[in-house]
């Protein structure tokens, strides 16, 4: 006989990369115990929540609670798809182990499924995210496939320079120096053709408009670089902010301005800042706040 048992399985909302309410990016945040809920449920929870993703926690070890652990396993769902890095849902994570549960850990350490461990660490009202570092390479912006996605997401917008990082598959279009944060913040990229031109994620799961911080253009902020990110592929015309394109945007800027410390501004409608570290390990610190919006239960 089947069993009729349901699990009930605490559930929040967390803005994240923000210190408002209703800004910055929002993701949803299920703490599992021991015993893990399959692939297809966790979708179903991902689409039902649709945000920009939903982060699984599930305890590793025997005998130990949400409130002691230092270790746990982490996966991230959009409303279509598993994604294998998510920053801003990992920042969550932690602000809820960190703020809600009452983790007394001052490191978390979460195993990924595709990209290693990656660590949280509490720095006053920050939560720094411990992230692998990706370089980039320089693109020929006439041949295929960079024209195309070139054309329908930056139009006539002058372009300096392109960048493609092949590990995460994102590719980055710097905007010209001259070009203004309201002309980055007001451009709508056609985000239907970026994803009619490669439907299966062959080569782009990221692309990333960015723009050389000046006072001119940061509204008299001090931030090094400003960003959108489009990830069509994974249900997400716009991401508000992501931390994981800052992993390979943190290696873009410092190269560029020849700096190991960098304030980013990721500049959606919703927006979000973003304090990086470049590390010489081969690592970026990603840091920055977050709000909790909800708290409630699932059961499944």
């Amino acid at each position: 006989m089947a069993s009729n048992i349901k699990r009930v399985l605490p559930l929040y909302t967390v803005d994240a990369f923000t210190n408002k309410a209703f800004s910055g990016n929002p993701a949803a945040v299920c703490l599992l115990d021991h015993q893990d809920l399959d692939d297809d449920m966790k979708q179903k929870i991902a689409s039902e929540m649709n945000l920009s993703e939903t982060a699984y926690v599930r305890l590793l070890n025997d005998g130990e609670s949400s409130e002691n652990a230092s270790s746990f396993e982490i996966r991230w769902f959009t409303p279509t798809n598993e994604v294998p890095l998510c920053g801003h849902a990992t920042l969550a994570s932690a602000a809820i182990l960190f703020h809600v549960v009452g983790n007394k850990s001052e490191k978390l350490t979460f195993q990924t499924k595709m990209r290693g461990d990656v660590f949280a660490s509490r720095h006053g009202n920050l939560i720094s995210l411990d992230f692998p570092l990706y370089d980039t390479e320089k693109q020929d912006g006439s041949v295929k496939p960079f024209k195309e996605v070139i054309q329908a997401t930056v139009g006539k917008m002058a372009v300096q320079d392109l960048q493609y990082s092949a590990e995460t598959k994102t590719f980055i279009i710097r905007l010209d120096d001259s070009i203004t944060r309201d002309e980055l913040e007001s451009h709508n990229p056609d985000t239907t053709a970026m994803l009619n031109l490669d439907p299966q994620g062959q080569y782009f799961y990221d692309v990333i408009l960015t723009l050389k911080g000046s006072r001119e253009n940061t509204n008299q902020q001090s931030y090094d670089c400003l960003s959108r990110v489009f990830s069509p592929l994974f249900g997400l015309p716009e991401d508000p902010v992501t931390g994981s394109a800052h992993a390979v945007l943190a290696s873009y800027w410092s190269k560029q301005l020849q700096k190991k410390t960098l304030y980013a501004r990721q500049a959606s409608r919703r927006g979000g800042d973003l304090h990086l570290k470049v590390n010489d390990n081969g690592r970026v610190d990603i840091a920055g706040e977050a709000v909790v919006i909800l708290k409630g239960q699932i059961t499944v």
